[in-house]
C-alpha cells in the first residue's frame, strides 16, 4: 500500500498536469491497481446546488452524471459527511444501479476546510471485498486530494 500511496503522491504533486487530468490519472492508476476497483470516479457538489456532479471517472459510462443529495449511495454521503461501504448492492433499499455487474460500492467524502466538497466512488463486481486497508488509502487519498483543490 505505501507504494501505490508514493505513485499516487506523485500524480498529485505532479506539476505538468492540471487538477482534472491529476484525477483522472489516480483512476486511471487505482482501477490498474486494484483489481476488484471496476468503476473509479470522482463526483463534486455542483455549484451552489444540493447535487453532485460527476468529475473524471475510469470504468462504463454512467447516466449518473448528476446525483441530488439523498439520492442513492453518494447521494448520502453527500448529506451525512460520512464514508459508505455497501458490501451488496442488492441489500440496499436507496441504491443508484450504474451496471447489473456492480455488487458492493465504497463512497468516501472529501472535505475542503471543514466542508464536504465531493468523494471518491469506487464499484465493484465482487460481492463484499473492500479491506480495511482500501478504506485506509481512500480516506488517505481524500485528504490528499482536498489539498490540490
Amino acid at each position: 500500500m505505501s507504494e501505490l500511496k508514493k505513485r499516487l503522491s506523485s500524480i498529485l504533486e505532479s506539476p505538468k498536469h492540471n487538477t482534472e487530468e491529476k484525477l483522472e490519472k489516480v483512476c486511471h492508476l487505482l482501477d490498474q491497481e486494484i483489481s476488484y476497483f471496476n468503476w473509479t470516479g470522482f463526483y463534486f457538489k455542483n455549484g451552489d446546488k444540493d447535487e453532485l456532479k460527476l468529475g473524471p471517472y475510469v470504468g462504463a459510462e454512467t447516466d449518473h452524471v448528476i446525483i441530488p443529495y439523498g439520492k442513492g449511495i453518494c447521494g448520502q454521503v453527500a448529506v451525512s459527511n460520512e464514508t459508505f461501504i455497501v458490501p451488496d448492492v442488492h441489500l440496499q433499499d436507496n441504491y443508484l444501479s450504474c451496471s447489473i455487474d456492480t455488487k458492493a460500492e465504497i463512497v468516501v467524502p472529501i472535505f475542503k476546510n471543514g466542508e464536504n466538497i465531493g468523494q471518491i466512488d469506487i464499484d465493484s463486481h465482487t460481492i463484499d471485498p473492500f479491506t480495511k486497508e482500501d478504506l485506509e488509502l481512500l480516506e488517505w487519498l481524500c485528504n490528499e486530494v482536498s489539498k490540490i483543490l
